[in-house]
This record gives structure tokens, sequence and C-alpha cells, in this order.
């Protein structure tokens, strides 16, 4: 019997072996073949996107040759995802789980060869309509033609009103350029904006003014570059224009004979114009490389007649590649109330026909869609011109659609597919990418560049990191006027964007028309046409839509849930998915949409709505091996995974929790379940869905987190190996065990990280590892330390050498007497914000005080303890901004001479100060006094005097009725500015703090509104 057995047992291993050696040859056999094609397709990839930037630069492309690049583009789509899920099945690294995916590879390498055929096919139809034609001439004429299409169309539009709102703008830029100093050397001005803000019109206003330039420059010539000039015809029309048609002619007839050489131009112009006064405008330069190659072959170095050069562009930053002669003015969208002049005066209306309510806030409407741009005016009134008021609300509606067909806008239209058809290829994509976000959206600079990266829009630079090259797209961008900045922080750094209505309709059109991106709005149904890469839903009613969800890339929702049947949180349907944003939804994600997250396997980017219904991190998240970001916070989520340390790509890990139980009481958690029925309403079926979804994460929060108020998760031994990791909040420190805290400092990456400690008595050992690990953080520049309930940060102090590129600084705790060795190595420090610090009055000067780049003090809940708070000679040099929140016992701020000359903005909110603000007429450089919610002062009366009567002409905004403060003796009825829209005092706090791209500041105001 045993004999039998093992008799049996061998033939099993035997045919095991067998059948898994055959199996193996078929995959080698397979893999080898594949391997094969996969190099022929890749080469074809590399090709295929070569010939499309070469489509791209042909500007009216014939009707065959557009629908073969989009066909071209769409077989380059497919390749993209047929390579990137080749890639995630060949990962794999053991035997056993190859050969389980045999099948999976059977499909990709069938797919692969379905690719290469049709590579062929494609090729073929090239050759039988002869689509490509290599001469550049072609290109160059085209782009000639086009360019000098626009120029016309736009002229004819803009010179045919004479423009309102111009005067101011024609004298500042006069008055900028000094032109009645005739002597130094040559100046450069750069009038900068985007297309159709008229720029060659205020520049033609001045070029044209008889006592401003006529009557003192002798020698003047107006110079149109575009994106593509000859440069020896440019140089003979400068010397034409200068110095007359005989001047031309004669140094032409010098050069008889001979080819005409740029040198033999440039030479002889550079030597006429060496003692001559002179004033040339240089009109739609779009280059840096074009206005140095100008700069440095037409004009002498050594003229010092007071000659002036004005260039007009829409790219910002080319004044950097000029002289510190250079002067900038940028030039301003029309006032509102100019805007609508223009308006009625281009539609033959008066300001009668717009009496009524209703007519007004359509005018406005219209207003704000032109975004107050001349050009935008003037097209769009040319279209409602022939049209009664009472049409102009139908016509508004239909403005996206018109902007594609309507030949009043050609002019519109034609303007911004320039600017985008100038673009460098690497930006098209992240220009069209912006498409995704509603009108007037704002758009956070951070979550853009990730989203960038996640899509594989950005390349790689060596010697920076691929955020950084990402935030430099981004600047490009703003500078080359496509997006404008939102929101700019204190150093100067834009940290979110808009997209011009116009601009964004027009790019909405071309997205659609290349596949890019489909949005959905709230009346759309039916079936999609098209493989589109990336989907957005707008609106809260949208319906479901028939479309093929396998080959979109991303999933971005704003507004409500999508009608029933809607597509899966987390569908297979959906596998080729690299970025799913839900972060600007309206309703609730729960723990069932993302259990099955790991079949979206190519994710790279993955945000939630803050509270979401959210409590565990499924395990099965190892599966998305290629994932960058991960936010999930203010969820109900106690602890991360063992599995997220095996996420070896993770560059920005953002979880955190809710600290609160508005349904459970945390002292009595049996009684509080047992006796309002909380367990029986979770098996009830008629009870409100979202109700037991609320209550089920709850407990699950306070089950797993012991009923503790933090809003840290923990941490799992393992996140050392996330090498990539760039940003990490919010750590539970009490609740982490010490072997993950140690692992916090190989974490060399990181730039930001955020941590909640507990009570020192009780974890010395744990803060020593903390400590220990912030010291081994060269990168960091941005740290929050929050001690919870009573805890104190005097710790800190073992941090023997601070990390020492910090800039950004949040600590919430009693600091103690022993830091201010410790805070006076923080040299390049920002910004730093204090609450419950407890420090004594002289404390703060002499800890923050002598910080050279200190821009930001925010002092929040008792932070200073004592009634006066002073701000000494020559201390805080570079301080821009003061807030203070919660004062407790302050009673009086006060400044002496010489402290913080460069102040700007002083807030106050949720306090009073009986004794008031005192010295604001020693702060130079002031533009604003904020009284926030609940904000007041002694003697409002005094304090608005004072700032009346400030050279600086500063602002005094309060939150509440001037009725609700102390107006002391002098008030007589003052000019102040009372807006409900002025922020509380954390919320204008977060604006300025560049933690990341979402700051840690918003999280603590939610935190006190909700306690």
């Amino acid at each position: 019997m045993v004999e039998t057995v093992v008799s049996m047992a061998r033939s099993m291993v035997r045919g095991a072996i067998s059948v898994a050696a055959s199996a193996a040859a078929a995959e080698v056999g397979l893999l080898v073949g594949v391997q094969k094609d996969i190099w022929f397709i890749k080469d074809e990839l590399e090709t295929i996107q070569a010939f499309l930037e070469i489509a791209e630069t042909i500007k009216k492309k014939d009707v065959l040759l557009k629908v073969w690049a989009k066909q071209v583009r769409d077989l380059s789509y497919n390749i993209e995802d047929c390579l990137s899920e080749f890639m995630v099945h060949v990962e794999s690294q053991f035997f056993l789980r190859r050969l389980m995916k045999l099948k999976d590879r059977h499909r990709i390498a069938m797919r692969i060869r379905d690719l290469k055929t049709r590579v062929e096919e494609v090729s073929i139809r090239n050759t039988r309509y002869n689509l490509i034609k290599t001469e550049a001439s072609n290109t160059i004429d085209s782009a000639d033609s086009y360019t000098e299409d626009i120029r016309n169309l736009s002229a004819s539009n803009i010179d045919e009103a004479d423009l309102v709102g111009f005067s101011k703008p024609k004298g500042e830029l006069i008055e900028l350029m000094d032109v009645n100093t005739k002597d130094g050397f040559a100046k450069v001005a750069f009038v900068v904006g985007m297309g159709g803000l008229g720029k060659t019109t205020l520049a033609r206003k001045i070029f044209e003014s008889k006592e401003d330039i006529v009557n003192n420059f002798s020698y003047r010539a107006w110079i149109t570059v575009s994106q593509t000039f000859s440069k020896i015809e440019m140089l003979k029309d400068m010397i034409m224009q200068l110095f007359g048609n005989e001047e031309l002619k004669k140094r032409l007839k010098q050069l008889e004979g001979k080819t005409v050489q740029v040198d033999d131009l440039a030479t002889y112009l550079r030597k006429k114009l060496e003692d001559k006064r002179y004033f040339i405008v240089l009109d739609d330069v779009w280059s840096i490389d074009a206005w140095r190659w100008i700069k440095g072959i037409a004009f002498p170095i050594s003229n010092i007649k007071g000659s002036r050069i004005m260039i007009t562009t829409r790219n910002i930053g080319l004044h950097q590649g000029c002289t510190s002669q250079s002067l900038v003015y940028h030039l301003m969208p029309l006032q509102i109330d100019d805007a609508t002049k223009l308006l009625l005066r281009k539609t033959g209306k008066i300001y009668k026909d717009i009496q009524n309510d209703e007519m007004r806030i359509m005018v406005n409407k219209i207003v704000n869609k032109c975004g107050c741009l001349p050009l935008a005016i003037l097209t769009i009134g040319g279209m409602l011109a022939p049209k009664g008021v009472e049409m102009w609300e139908s016509i508004y509606e239909q403005i996206p659609s018109e902007l594609e067909t309507n030949p009043t806008l050609e002019a519109m239209r034609m303007m911004v597919t320039l600017s985008y058809n100038h673009l460098p290829s690497h930006l098209k994509s992240c220009f069209l990418y912006l498409s995704i976000f509603p009108e007037d959206f704002v758009i956070k600079r951070r979550h853009l560049v990730d989203r960038w990266v996640a899509e594989g829009f950005v390349r790689a630079r060596v010697g920076t990191t691929i955020e950084a090259v990402g935030a430099s797209y981004f600047n490009e961008l703003v500078n080359r006027s496509m997006i404008q900045p939102s929101r700019v922080n204190l150093e100067g750094i834009i940290k979110s964007c808009r997209v011009h209505d116009i601009m964004r309709d027009v790019m909405v059109s071309i997205s659609r028309d290349e596949n890019f991106v489909h949005l959905v709005e709230d009346t759309e149904s039916g079936v999609v046409e098209g493989n589109y890469r990336h989907v957005a839903y707008h609106g809260s009613k949208c319906q479901n839509i028939g479309m093929g969800w396998t080959h979109a890339r991303s999933l971005t929702m704003f507004g409500e849930r999508p009608m029933e049947p809607s597509p899966s949180v987390c569908s297979t349907n959906m596998r080729m998915l690299r970025v799913l944003d839900l972060k600007n939804i309206q309703f609730r994600i729960s723990q069932k949409d993302i259990n099955n997250i790991g079949l979206l396997c190519h994710l790279k980017y993955v945000s939630f709505q803050k509270y979401s219904r959210i409590y565990a991190v499924p395990k099965c998240v190892r599966k998305l091996r290629g994932l960058q970001n991960l936010d999930i916070r203010k969820s109900y989520i106690t602890s991360l995974p063992t599995e997220i340390g095996e996420l070896h790509g993770l560059r920005s890990l953002r979880c955190s929790r809710r600290d609160y139980f508005p349904r459970l009481n945390k002292d009595y958690p049996m009684k509080c379940l047992m006796h309002t029925l909380r367990l029986p309403m979770l098996c009830t079926p008629l009870v409100n869905v979202d109700g037991r979804a609320d209550v089920t994460a709850e407990l699950h929060m306070a089950c797993a987190g012991c009923f503790s108020r933090t809003n840290g998760v923990r941490v799992p031994a393992g996140i050392g190996n996330l090498k990539e990791l760039q940003i990490l909040e919010v750590v539970d420190i009490k609740q982490t065990d010490n072997k993950a805290v140690k692992e916090l400092g190989k974490l060399t990456q990181l730039r930001k990280l955020s941590v909640v400690t507990g009570r020192f008595a009780k974890q010395k050992q744990k803060m020593l590892h903390l400590c220990s690990a912030i010291e081994k953080l060269p990168s960091l520049h941005s740290l929050s330390v929050e001690a919870r309930y009573g805890g104190t940060l005097e710790w800190l102090h073992n941090v023997s050498s601070p990390p020492p590129l910090l800039k950004n600084l949040m600590l919430c705790g009693c600091l103690g007497e022993n830091m201010s060795e410790w805070f006076g190595s923080l040299n390049h420090l920002v910004k730093i914000y204090l609450d419950g610090s407890c420090l004594k009055e002289d404390k703060i000067t002499e800890m923050l005080g002598e910080l050279p780049k200190l821009m930001l003090l925010s002092l929040e809940s008792e932070a200073h303890a004592g009634e006066k708070l002073l701000f000494r000679e020559e201390s805080f040099q570079n301080l821009r901004k003061l807030c203070i929140a919660y004062p407790g016992e302050l009673m009086e701020v006060r400044f002496k001479k010489g402290a913080s000359p460069r102040m700007e903005m002083l807030e106050l909110s949720y306090g009073d100060l009986e004794s008031g603000i005192i010295g604001i007429n020693h702060l130079p450089m002031l533009k604003q006094v904020s009284l926030g919610k609940k904000g007041r002062v002694a003697n409002l009366g005094m304090l608005q005097a004072e700032v009346d009567a400030h050279p600086n002409n500063p602002m005094l905004q309060l939150k509440q009725d001037c009725s609700q403060h102390d107006l002391g003796d002098v008030f007589q009825g003052f000019d102040v500015v009372e807006t409900e829209e002025c922020s509380s005092q954390a919320t204008n706090l977060s604006q300025d703090h560049d933690i990341g791209d979402d700051d840690f500041l918003s999280c603590i105001s939610d935190e006190k509104d909700t306690s």
C-alpha cells in the first residue's frame, strides 16, 4: 500500500515537473516573440510622437492630414496603454505567479501583434495619400500666413473703436520709460499680457504720440517680429524706417554682386545708430532667443543718447534675458465699468437699454465671460450687435459652441489657437489637461503638477526632482499668459491659477476634437463616440453616459454622484486608470467604494475628498506598484496597513483622521452604544443609508483607535522602505511603535513631515527616536509638530541640528525656556505658526526677531504669555505679515521705531486687544489692518485715524459691523471696508502657508470649528 502511494506521488511530481517545464518553455517562447514586437512598437512609438510634433507645427492642416494625425495619435495612446500593461505583468518575480499570468501574457501578446499590424496599415495609408510633406518652407509659409491672418483680424476688431480704459496705461507706460531723459544707455520696456489685451494698440498709441515720442525721438521704427521672421528682411525694414528708403538702396548697392548676409546689414545698422536717439517698437516677440538675437545684432552697446526700445509680448519671462536696464509693464484687463462701456459701444446700445436688473446681470455675465479682455469684448459684442438685448441671454449660453463656428468670433478663436500652437510639444498636453476643471475653478499648482507627473506629461531632468520640472512647466504657462495667477504667496511663488473663460472654451474644443478630454455636463446623456483618455463629470445631475472606459486614463468628478446606474469608482472597466481624483465631489465616498482599488493596477494618483466614510486602507493597495500620490484626509482611518511599505514609488502620503466623535461619547462608550440604540440602528434596513454608513465608520474608528482624540494615524514598520517619499502626514507618534518612528529617519527625500505627539513624560524614549529621525532629514522644508491635550514640545531642544533647509514650521504645544538657541539656527525659516507656546513677553523677540528670512508670524491660542507684545527696534527686519488669534491675556501690540520695516499686513481675530495696536506709523510698508471674526481693538476710531494719516494709505478691514466695536471718542464716520468675504484668521493664514500643496492650517481651522 505504501509503495503504491509513493509510486503515485512520484508520478504526480514527474507530471507536475513536465507541465511546469512545458509551461516554462511556452512562456519563454512567447516572451521572446513578444519582446521582439515590444522593441518594434517602442521604436514606432518614438517615430509617431516625432511625427505628431511635426504635424502640430503645420498650423493649417488640410483635412486629410488632420484626420490621419488623429488616427496616429489614437494609435500612439493604444501603444502606450499596451506597453504599460505589459510592464505591470512582467514585474512578477516569482515563477508560479508568472505561470498564473500566462493567460494575461498571451492576451497582451495578441494585442501587441494587432498594434504592429495597425502601425503598418497607417504607414501604408500615408504612402497612399501622400499626407506628409517635408518641405520646411511649406511649414514656415503656412505659419507666417496664419499669424498674419490673426493679426489682421485682431487689428480690424481693436482699431475700429477708440478703446476705453487705455489713457491710464498709456500715461503709466510713458512715465515708466521716462522718455524725456535725453542721456544714458538705452532702456528696454516690455509690455506683457495675454493675447487680446490690446498690447499692440497701446504700443501704437504711444508710438504715434506727437508730444511724447514724435517730438522727442528723431529716429523711430515699428517692427513686427511674430513667431517666424526673416532676419535679413527684418533688418532691411528697420534700416528703411529709421533712415529712409534711399539709405537702404544705397547700402544694398554697396553689396551688389555678393550674397547679402545678416552681418552685412547688422553691422551697418549698429554703426548708424551709435550716435542716434531712437525709439523702436518690436511688436509681438514670442521667444527669448528671438529677442537675444535682435538685441545682440541690431543695437549698439555704446549708445548713451537716452534711446528707448518697447517690446510687446505674451511671454512674461522674456525680460529675464535682458539687462538691468529693462522695465516691465503688465497690461491688465479693463475695469468692469470700462469693459461694460466698451461692450455697449460695440453693440450700439446705451445704458438706458440695460436699466432693468436682469439685463444688468446679463451684461455683467458677458463681461466676466470675456474676462474684461478688449478683443473678447469686441468680438462677442460684434456677435451681439445685430440682436435685441432680449436675445442676449440665449446667445450667451451658446458662446462656447459659437466659438467653433461663428465667423464673427474668428479673431478670438485664432488668437487663442495661435498661443496654443506656439507651445512646445511637452506643454500642449499639460495645457489641454486644464480643460478637465470647471469654469472659474481655482487650480492649485501642487495638485496640478502631481497629476501631470502621474500622467507622464513631465519629462525628468538630471539634477532636479520631477516635481520641480513640473513646477517649471506651470510657470512657463503663466509666463506665456496661457493661465492666470490666482494666489501668490509671501515669497512671490504662484500657488494657484485660473483659466480665462474664452481660453478655456477654445481649449475644450481642441480637447474634444483630439479625443483628449470628455466633459460630462448636467444635461448630457446617451452614447459617446470616441476613445477619450480623460473623463470629467461636472455638475450635480450628470447622467450616466455610454462610453468605452477601457481607454480612460483619468476620472475626475465635481459635484454630486452621477445618476444611477453610474460607473463604480473601482471597476475593472477602468483598468488603465492612472488618476482617480474625487477631491472636489459633494458626495461622500464609503469604504465599499475603495475595497477593490487593487483592480486598478495602473493607478499613480488617488485623492478622495475630506470627510469621506473610509475607515481602512484595503490590503490590496499592495497591487498599486506604481502609486505615487495617496490622499485620504479627514477620514475615519486610524492606521495604515503594513502593505503600504511595498509601494516603493510613493512620493506623497497624506492620511489623517477626524479627532472627534459626533455620534459616540468617548467617556461612556458602552452606555452610548446601548442607550442611544446605535447598534440596532446598524441592523435596521429602513434606516437612512448615509446615517448607517456614518455610524459604521465611526465605530470602526472608535474601536481601532481606543476612542483616542488625534488627527494622526499609525504608520507601520516598513515605512522606511519608501525612499522616494517627499510628503508624509499626519503621523500619530503615540500609536506608532518605536521601530517605525526610527525608520522615519530613512526618508531622506522627505520635504514635508507632520506629526502628532502625546505627553512627553509617557513617551520619552520615543520622542528621542523622533528627534534623531528629524536630524537625519536633510531635505525637510516643512515641519509640523502638535502636542495634544497638555503635551509639551520641550523635547525639541534635543534635536541638536534642525534640518538646514527648514522654511515652514508649525508648533502646537508649550515650548519651555530652552529653545532660543534652537530657533536661532533656523536661518532659512520663512513662516512660523505657534499655538499654545506660552512664551513670555520678551521671548518672541529674543528667539525669532533675528531670523533673517522670516516673513510670516502667526500666534494663536495663548502662544504669547503676558499682556504686552513688543516689537523692538531692529527686530523682524523681513516680516511681512503678523496674525494673532485667540490672544488670551494679550492686551496690547506695540511697534517701536525701526521694528518690522517691511510689515504689510496685521490680522486679529477671536479676541480683544483692550489697549489696542500702537505704533503703526512706524510700519512704512503697511497695506492692511484686518479685524477678522470676533476680532476687536480698543478705540477703533483712533486706529482709523492713524490708518488715515499713514503715508502708505493702508486699508482698515472689518469682518463685523462698526457697531460691534469700541469706537472711542474720535469716531466721525470713517472709511472702512466691511466684508463678509474677509476670511477668518485660520483661513487667511492657510493661504500664505507654503506647506506642500494644501495647507495644514486649514485642517486646524476645521478642527476648531467642529470642537
